[in-house]
């Protein structure tokens, strides 16, 4: 029993017990980088970013104890000081367990490697262009325990190497020709720093320029450098060769001979037939679950054309994004024929099953401040047309309460709101219709699809109202390039139907007619445009940039075609919104050492109702505040503007949106403790009118009170990764209230204790 006691209180025991008793004679226990000292030879040559990273992560081993970089450790390292201490004699039992559970085994000088890893810091300058670097260690033992020892670091870099010229093979003959033609797209550039990945890079480049030329058995290997240092001190001048060795089939070109394709089952049984389609042989077990044509146009593989490794790329791509096989190989081979010039193409799949069921139960956070249990039921025909077209059914449903101080006045039960919906969609593998965008460049490369969908949501605010929505959509989501995505959202029609509002909500819309008019039932016709950019880059693509961009409009066709005076005109005795709408959401994150990150998030959000509205529908108002936004206020506790709604009014939150959003967050994450990670932000922001409106003074849009209207909150918060999903806690504060700006100070909270506020959530605010 006492030592199970000492086990519980080892906090207490720790600062006073010894982690290295358990080291051999000559271990030295690593506890960590003093100094990183990378300095120029000379003076005024700095080192590319990229180039100082690579080093740093050579030289960079983290001790024991480390609390997010090698330069900081815990006061107290727990797993060392169980591995050292709590050494079980069983293989079973509390303490084997703990000892199994926390112990972390010594990271030892000699497992580091000092030796080792500054004698490979010269190898990755000289890659970098920076050659005569030199790199060296000195291990810094501990005063008191000299089984202890830390290690300072001294990197020397020479001066850079550049491209003096770049000189490409002579075009004497079909293939050096075709080199030649591209130099214009070369990565090679004078004046550019030496740098061995990029040639690695331009080689790969060349190669595929001659395999999409015929040039099928082409390797990068073949392309051969030569560099001439002694003409000018750092200055290097670069040659481009095809080596003399080259195997004589990677200089001849190929065209396409025969193209066959095999499918299997997805039971593995069935009939073999074979059938000749217009340039395909196909092989298959019966029944075929593919239509012919569909497998032609998505082989662009010709027979007779010159092979190119695009084609079979695209060929790959298309056949395996149509989601109905379970694996798609492709093999070349030459045939057995006088001919010498042709390669046979021969494709092996096999379909996958055609049903897809699937539940889940979570805990949902939403944007607007809400968490609680849901659960979706799902089923989906993966090929119901037989050309992969996707038939889904989902039905959901969830409960949830909100997060967030100042919401208890609010609250006649812990159960906040509830919403049950049923959706169905039917999503093709390509953008219709087909004819137009088949053989487009666009539709070849990246693919795309046509999504159209059904659906209706039942949303329950007991307090308040029950509302029913029903929408109907399509959509064509395609790529141009590997960071730009778009969606065109095809006639998108919404339709808002409220029942059994309370007899306290109807009187907050008898007040207030302009989130009265909001709130009408009406048809929402809504088509649009969203554009995404998403990249990452910088060294082993650590940064990353997300865009995304939307512009949507409401009723344009339908007013221009029903005659009638505006704010009367009626699509099937239904009103109908007019408006326009767009926003814009910017995030980058920077990776600042090991696993810290600096997330940063601009939101710019504007909507203007015109025509047969003279407000926005309530679902397309903004509004700020909560778990994903400024976090030191709840949602729909801010703006807009500087309007404070009545103190004694219950339901003053559905007032506080706005037809102008604009938000900006800053969040540095810090790593803690296995998934345990920290953060520190700085919110801020707010929603606004475009239009004044009496019951709302101070909400419209002005310059001179543009800044005292903006929201600031700051806060800590812990984020723990349980693999599947991230669970978030923050503790937002608040720095400035735009409705109290009748204080004299910047500071203008009623009290430390009332500016706090607590959320729990899931996943990453942005």
């Amino acid at each position: 029993m006492k030592r199970y006691l000492i086990i519980l209180l080892f906090p207490l025991l720790l600062i006073g017990c010894d982690t290295t008793s358990r080291l051999g004679e000559g271990e030295v226990l690593y506890t960590g980088v003093k100094k990183m000292r990378i300095e120029p030879q000379e003076k005024g040559v700095k080192l590319d970013g990229d180039v100082e990273s690579a080093v740093k992560e050579a030289l960079t081993v983290k001790p024991n104890n480390a609390l997010y970089s090698p330069y900081v450790r815990w006061p107290f390292p727990f797993g060392l000081w169980v591995y050292t201490h709590v050494t079980p004699k069983k293989e079973k039992g509390f303490k084997h367990w703990f000892y199994e559970k926390f112990a972390k085994k010594p990271v030892l000088i000699s497992t580091v490697q000092p030796d080792l890893r500054t004698a490979v810091v010269p190898d990755i300058l000289a890659n970098y262009g920076y050659f005569g670097s030199t790199a060296s260690y000195k291990l810094l033992y501990n005063k008191k325990n000299p089984k202890k020892a830390r290690i300072d670091y001294t990197v020397t870099y020479g001066i850079p190497y550049r491209y003096s010229s770049i000189e490409f093979p002579l075009p004497v003959g079909p293939l050096t020709s075709l080199i030649d033609s591209t130099r214009h797209a070369s990565l090679l550039h004078e004046g550019d720093i030496y740098n061995a990945e990029t040639l690695s890079a331009e080689r790969d480049r060349i190669t595929n320029v001659l395999r999409n030329n015929g040039y099928y058995f082409f390797r990068p290997d073949y392309i051969a450098y030569q560099a001439d240092t002694t003409q000018q001190p750092y200055k290097a001048a670069m040659r481009i060769q095809v080596r003399s060795n080259t195997p004589p089939e990677a200089l001849h070109t190929y065209r396409v001979g025969k193209v066959a394709i095999d499918i299997k089952s997805a039971s593995g049984k069935g009939e073999t037939d074979t059938t000749h389609l217009q340039n395909i042989t196909l092989t298959y077990q019966n029944p075929l679950k593919v239509r012919r044509k569909i497998l032609e146009r998505n082989i662009s593989l010709k027979t007779g054309e010159l092979y190119t490794l695009d084609r079979q790329s695209e060929s790959l791509n298309r056949l395996v994004r149509m989601g109905v096989f379970r694996y798609v190989n492709l093999n070349v081979s030459q045939p057995d024929s006088t001919s010498n010039d042709l390669l046979d193409i021969t494709l092996d799949a096999e379909m996958d099953t055609p049903m897809e069921a699937w539940f889940e139960a979570n805990v949902t956070s939403s944007t607007n401040s809400f968490i609680g249990p849901g659960a979706i039921f799902g089923l989906a025909h993966k090929n119901i047309f037989g050309g992969g077209e996707r038939l889904s059914l989902e039905l959901s449903g969830s409960y949830e309460w909100q997060t967030g101080r100042g919401n208890s006045d609010k609250k006649k039960s812990l159960l906040n709101s509830y919403e049950f919906g049923v959706k169905a969609s039917l999503t093709f593998p390509r953008m219709l219709p087909g004819k137009l965008f088949w053989d487009s460049y666009i539709e070849r490369k990246f693919g795309g699809k046509t999504t159209f969908q059904l659906g209706a949501e039942l949303l329950n605010r007991p307090q308040y109202f029950r509302m029913l929505s029903l929408n109907l959509s399509a959509s064509l989501d395609f790529q141009t390039s590997k960071s730009s995505f778009h969606t065109i959202h095809l006639p998108k029609i919404g339709y808002n139907y409220l029942f059994n509002s309370t007899a306290s909500f109807d009187s907050t819309l008898a007040e207030n007619p302009a989130i009265a008019l909001s709130f009408k039932n009406q048809l929402i016709p809504v088509i649009g445009y969203t554009y995404r950019y998403d990249k990452y880059f910088g060294y082993k693509d650590g940064n990353h940039i997300y865009w995304q961009t939307s512009v949507s409009t409401a009723g344009n066709l339908l007013g221009g075609v029903i005659s009638g005076s505006n704010g009367h005109k009626k699509f099937l005795n239904i009103p109908f919104s007019q408006f326009v709408k767009g926003t814009t959401d910017f995030r980058y994150y920077r990776r600042l050492w090991a696993d810290a990150w600096l997330a940063t998030r601009l939101s710019v959000g504007a909507g203007w109702a015109y025509g047969n509205s003279t407000v926005l529908p309530y679902s397309e108002q903004f509004y700020i505040g909560g778990a994903n936004s400024i976090r030191a206020f709840t949602i729909r506790s801010v703006g807009p503007g500087s309007y404070a709604p009545p103190a004694d009014d219950t339901d003053a939150y559905l007032d506080q949106t706005g037809n102008f959003k604009l938000e900006a967050n800053i969040e540095l994450r810090i790593p803690l403790l296995g998934g345990l990670q920290g953060a520190v932000f700085l919110d801020a922001g707010n929603i606004w009118l475009l239009k004044a409106e009496e019951n709302r003074p101070g909400g419209t849009l002005n310059g001179k009170t543009f800044l005292k209207d903006i929201a600031l909150g700051t806060g800590i918060g812990l984020r723990y990764d349980i693999t599947f999903l991230i669970i978030r806690a923050d503790l937002g504060i608040g720095l400035h209230a735009p409705y109290n700006n009748d204080r004299p100070r910047y500071y203008n909270m009623d009290s430390f204790g009332k500016s706090l506020a607590f959320h729990l959530a899931i996943g990453y605010p942005f």
